[in-house]
């Protein structure tokens, strides 16, 4: 199967072009539904009252700023974090929250000097929060060798979680009467990496406990913990915890008031920013005309645009999301060629001529190829004159090269279609890691970042290192969990759960509970790989952790990229249709208007 080297050679597939013979092409066609939005968000209006809207979030930025300077209580203070970080508007306070969790965690060491040892609640936030910013903080009892001068010395540490166990190892059930102190410990046990035995027991502990409270409790707290077990705080979407944590928080009565103001104001603030994205970018398809000129394709806009918005929501990061959102659309295209339309002779043609990328090869391919090769090519030409302005150009040199390496692999999955060859669960997996496309997607979002961002960074990306493999992963197992059925009903390349079935002879129930526990394991991945020291710089990391959720969204009850249902629609209106009430008095607005 030396698909790649018959690329290269001397007979290229260009060379066979004019055989087609158009007459006789028996397609693959999958008729997708249009698009549940229309165009809705084709045109965008301003908010009324931006301007006055953004001086006094600068004004309540600076006041949280100061609290979380002058706060010196520890407990205090993490409960501040933590509500910083759940109500979506820690972006504006990376420094700050650094230096406190560093002072924290340089304070209390492992965990072994701790104060609150008897606050199951607190020791628990201070372990997430500590591990969630990559301090290698201790769960259980462990033993480490250090080297002095030559000798060995053995050092013990006990870790904050053994505090709470029998002496015959298992928890407290004195601990289910705390049920704060046990849906905190529950999002902590989350932050386990492979090995971290005291938290695999923590979290069946408290899911079990968790479940029984559910059943018996009916305020605020059950739907926090309904909520908390259907998806912990580690796989939510920022944007998304934001929305469901402001009633929250509000109903705290604790809670600190020009911080709650300034998440609603943020919140519709992005919205609007976001609002406006999703209209450039929906103008940018229409004048594509997909819907005419590439009827196969499917149009998945808004739903993608989401799926972007899991990785950067940031107003810095504006730039990013429209590249990114054209990139991602042309990786659908490309997928959908590959995959429901294009036959295996075209398919040949197509990929040699991305290999070349060159715009000599657009007269040698079939007729409605051409607008996609244009399209991808002036995507790229675009973002590539952009960064040779700031000597940058490597960027586009590494993404040409991904975007290559994601064509020679579907067209290999195109040959096993071709073929009617269901792949080993070997041969199927080191093909999908490509063609799922994430490693690509993860470059792309360092393409238009200024900060951080090196040549090595690309690098590092184009090797699968684990945490983008972990990342990869996941999405190809809830993936094919979700969708292969379906798939299969069509001429469609075997998915991973007809792999593995065929290759082990067990069955498709078996094989979704391997690979549930699967994506749980490359969570670990993703936990260990985020611990300090890491391969690049921690902002760098989020790309692929906030993939990773994502999946956790789209896939988890189904498929609701393909077919977005009733949560999923809701999620969309709430992000970009509907602003969230009552941020700011007509008061305020007129103070700021010197009214």
């Amino acid at each position: 199967m030396n698909i790649i080297e018959d690329m290269t050679s001397f007979a290229s597939p260009l060379v066979r072009s004019a055989s087609i013979k158009q007459d006789v092409v028996i397609r693959n066609t999958v008729n997708f539904h249009r698009s549940i939005w229309g165009d809705q968000f084709l045109m965008y209006e301003e908010r009324k009252d931006r301007e006055c809207e953004e001086q006094l979030a600068n004004e309540l930025k600076e006041e949280v700023r100061k609290m979380l300077i002058i706060t010196t209580q520890h407990r205090k203070l993490l409960e501040l974090i933590d509500a910083v970080q759940r109500l979506g508007v820690a972006y504006h306070f990376e420094k700050e929250i650094e230096e406190c969790l560093n002072h924290i965690y340089v304070s209390y060491g492992h965990g072994d000097l701790w104060i609150h040892n008897n606050d199951l609640q607190g020791t628990s936030l201070w372990f997430r929060l500590l591990r969630q910013q990559g301090f290698n903080v201790s769960s259980g009892y462990e033993i480490h060798v250090r080297v002095i001068n030559l000798r060995y010395f053995l050092d013990s540490r006990t870790g904050i979680f053994n505090k709470y166990k029998n002496s015959d190892g298992s928890f407290m059930e004195s601990m289910k009467d705390d049920v704060q102190g046990m849906l905190s410990l529950y999002e902590a046990a989350y932050m386990r990496v492979e090995g971290e035995q005291v938290l695999d027991e923590a979290l069946a502990f408290t899911t079990y406990h968790l479940a029984n409270i559910l059943e018996n409790h009916t305020s605020l707290i059950e739907a926090q913990i309904h909520q908390a077990l259907q998806q912990p705080l580690r796989k939510r979407l920022p944007r998304l915890e934001a929305l469901r944590y402001i009633p929250i928080y509000q109903q705290e009565a604790s809670h600190n008031e020009p911080l709650l103001k300034l998440a609603k104001l943020d919140f519709n603030l992005l919205q609007d920013l976001h609002r406006k994205e999703l209209s450039q970018i929906s103008k940018w398809w229409k004048d594509l005309d997909v819907s005419r000129n590439l009827p196969y394709v499917r149009d998945r806009i808004v739903e993608g645009y989401f799926w972007i918005l899991a990785v950067y929501f940031e107003p810095q990061h504006s730039d990013a999301r429209i590249f990114l959102m054209k990139a991602c659309n042309l990786v659908i295209i490309l997928d959908d060629t590959y995959d429901n339309y294009g036959t295996y002779e075209e398919l040949e043609i197509f990929t040699e001529a991305i290999q070349r990328w060159s715009m000599s090869c657009l007269d040698m391919l079939p007729e409605y190829m051409k607008l996609i090769y244009k399209e991808l090519l002036d995507v790229y030409k675009e973002a590539e004159d952009l960064l040779e302005k700031k000597g940058q150009t490597y960027r586009c040199y590494y993404m040409k090269e991904m975007v290559k390496e994601y064509a020679r692999n579907l067209l290999i999955e195109a040959k096993w279609v071709n073929e009617r060859y269901t792949p080993t669960v070997e041969e199927h997996r080191s093909v999908t890691l490509v063609t799922c496309a994430y490693a690509m997607i993860i470059a792309k979002c360092y393409v238009h970042r200024d900060d951080l961002v090196t040549e090595e960074t690309f690098k590092w990306v184009s090797t699968y290192p684990p945490l983008v493999k972990a990342s990869c992963l996941i999405l190809r197992l809830m993936d094919d969990v979700a969708t292969h059925k379906e798939e299969q009903e069509r001429n469609h390349v075997a998915s991973s759960v007809e792999c593995y079935m065929k290759q082990y002879g067990v069955t498709e129930e078996h094989t979704h509970e391997l690979f549930t526990k699967q994506v749980e394991d490359e969570w670990k991945v993703i936990n260990k790989e985020s611990l300090r020291p890491t391969d690049v710089p921690r902002p760098l990391l989020m790309p692929p952790i906030n993939l990773s959720r994502v999946c956790d969204v789209l896939y988890r009850r189904g498929d609701d990229y393909n077919h977005a249902g009733k949560e999923m629609i809701n999620h969309i209106k709430s992000l970009l249709v509907n602003p969230l009430s009552g941020p700011i008095t007509r008061v305020e607005i007129d103070r700021v208007h010197g009214l």
